[in-house]
């Protein structure tokens, strides 16, 4: 009997389409045999949809036409089991989609990779793919991140942070980045990825633009000195806490002179006759990474150690940055799903996408058998005591 394996992708997030890229791209490299794949589209409004339609990519140039094809759905628990159901009931026959044993979300920033969807699955006692809500949630966060790295003793470049009720005093934080860093500096929203918000400010009014840019996407941003003669370095690192192992590394290649990588540089140069982009996959870069045996056995080392410290779970990436005025390597963040979920770094050493993907879902199965060891509830007399604690009970 097949695993119901359903494949949650989307959400109310800028990086909505690069989610879909990467779901269709895993979908496709599933195991046909073995799982019975589900596809769950979830749209920017955070409804929920099935269909086997949802599996091609070509489909998704007209999106309200491809949902009038699918089926608006949505998970509930029952008799110990989890089950999609449709959302708007039939009055005769079954509602019932189909059970489901396992989901794997491919879903990219914020209320999808950051912990949100992977703590409403938790609820549901759904085994999932991936990072856990905390690993999760500090994984996106990468005012956090910085600072559980660098209280674990990993190298990471001190920042100032900044929340939304700042632009009212954006000349004092533009005072307060030029006394610790001076120029130039870059600015990014806190919660986002694939360079979104993200920009270099080379002098003041440079810095407080980028900051009102960057605050259009987030409530929360954060300020760091630009390393001026930069190679950037990904790794990828797949296992858990137990037990990880990191891929090789690769170096982004800029396609022009920009100073930071655009979004389009990443996603939207991959496009071809076979329709839509082919995701991370598809950026340019050069596999190994341009770097000496020393500096890559330090960066696949760290990532390791820094995937382990933060408690990470199947597939990550993690970008480094090299200053190489100084040879000094930084951690720049981890991305708890990346893009095209990596997959491209790990074929060279020999696993395949289909590999890879299974030992992501074993990897979701052994945390869930573990999970199901621990106690979570505590047997007591209390509600059977009645009204003896009074009507506002007692907490002492």
């Amino acid at each position: 009997m097949k695993i119901n394996l359903a494949v949650l992708f989307g959400g109310r997030s800028v990086e909505h389409e690069v989610s879909v890229i990467s779901a269709v791209q895993a979908m496709a490299s599933m195991n046909k045999e073995k799982y019975n794949i589900i596809p769950v589209y979830m749209t920017k409004k955070s409804e929920f949809y099935t269909g086997e339609k949802l599996m091609d990519i070509n489909n998704y140039k007209d999106i309200p036409a491809l949902l009038k094809e699918c089926t608006e759905c949505v998970f509930v628990r029952s008799e110990g089991k989890v089950q999609l159901i449709r959302q708007k009931m039939k009055k005769f026959g079954s509602n019932l989609i189909s059970d489901v044993d396992i989901a794997f979300p491919v879903v990219h920033g914020t209320n999808v990779e950051d912990g949100a969807l992977q703590g409403y699955l938790q609820t549901l006692d759904l085994p999932y793919v991936g990072c856990d809500v905390l690993a999760s949630a500090v994984g996106m966060d990468k005012y956090v991140m910085k600072i559980l790295l660098k209280e674990a003793g990993f190298p990471v470049l001190d920042c100032c942070r900044f929340a939304a009720f700042d632009l009212d005093r954006i000349e004092e934080c533009a005072d307060e980045v030029e006394k610790k860093f001076g120029y130039p500096v870059i600015v990014k929203p806190i919660n986002l990825g694939s360079s979104v918000g993200i920009s270099k400010a080379k002098d003041r009014s440079g810095l407080i633009k980028s900051m009102e840019d960057a605050f259009a996407f987030s409530d929360r941003i954060l300020v760091e000195p630009a390393v001026v003669q930069l190679k950037e370095i990904n790794c990828s690192v797949l296992g858990d806490s137990e037990s990880a192992e990191a891929s090789v590394c690769e170096e982004p290649v800029q396609a022009s002179d920009e100073d930071i990588l655009s979004f389009e540089q990443k996603y939207v140069g991959g496009g071809g006759k076979s329709g839509g982009s082919k995701g991370m996959a598809s950026l340019k870069r050069k596999i190994p990474a341009d770097i000496s045996p020393e500096q890559e056995e330090t960066i696949r080392r760290l990532a390791v150690d820094a995937f382990r410290s933060l408690g990470c779970n199947g597939v990550t990436r993690i970008d480094f940055m090299i200053d190489m005025a100084t040879d000094k390597i930084y951690i720049n963040e981890i991305n708890t799903i990346p893009g095209s979920l990596a997959f491209y770094l790990w074929e060279p050493k020999g696993v395949k996408y289909p590999e890879l993907l299974e030992k992501m879902i074993q990897l979701a199965l052994k945390r869930h058998r573990q999970a199901a060891k621990i106690n979570y509830t505590f047997d007591s007399n209390i509600l059977s005591m009645g009204g003896s604690f009074g009507a506002k009970g007692s907490k002492r």
